[in-house]
């Protein structure tokens, strides 16, 4: 009697032990809850070329091993692109140590009223670890189109002049320089951080 119960006990300690590896590899396996929109690419990102205002390339190849988020506004914005920029901001202060593992880059696409030093200073109000870049209308259109962004001026009032109707969410782009995930407007810090952490340990 005593053998065929110590083979059942056996049995259950095995099917529990096999139910606890079935959960872990499910929890590692599944599809992760992002709050961006995951993107499956096999060409890496459109590896643009800008002129920083102090006169240095920059070059979107040189962030491997990084995360960067890449946006696209203007400093005029009147609301879009500093409520984002503020949200990037909280991001990367939840990240704590990890942040320097991300770059923000922003890309004017006014480049009548947005110089490279005028980007520059723009972003740096919200983190002095930004980076701001424009270039011509034909190169920003070149980029905007490889990042699937479209802009667009329009009249304003007497007061603001132009507006320029804009994409406002974030790409992401991997450590190995490949697009990851689009981020929507209106993504919370503590969300986009969560994200940033899932990107930087897969």
């Amino acid at each position: 009697m005593k053998r065929p119960v110590v083979v059942v006990v056996g049995m259950i300690v095995l099917g529990l032990a096999l139910t606890a590896v079935a959960d872990l590899a499910w929890n590692w396996l599944r599809p992760p809850n992002l709050h961006g929109m995951i993107l499956q690419t096999h060409q890496r990102a459109f590896d643009f070329e800008l002129t920083h205002a102090s006169g240095q390339v920059v070059k979107l190849g040189q962030f491997r091993g990084k995360l960067v988020l890449l946006y696209f506004g203007y400093t005029f914005c009147p609301d879009v692109c500093p409520a984002t920029l503020a949200q990037v901001k909280e991001a990367l202060a939840q990240l704590g140590g990890d942040a320097d593992r991300v770059q923000l880059i922003m890309i004017s696409v006014d480049p009548e009223r947005d110089t490279p030093a005028k980007i520059q200073t723009y972003v740096e109000q919200f983190d002095p670890r930004f980076i701001g870049l424009t270039g011509d209308p034909e190169t920003l259109t070149q980029i905007s189109t490889a990042f699937g962004v479209v802009y667009q001026k329009h009249d304003g009032t007497a007061a603001t002049g132009y507006l320029i109707d804009h994409t406002a969410t974030l790409t992401v782009v991997d450590r190995d320089g490949y697009a990851r995930l689009i981020l929507p407007f209106g993504v919370t810090g503590a969300d986009m951080a969560d994200d940033l952490r899932y990107l930087l340990t897969h």
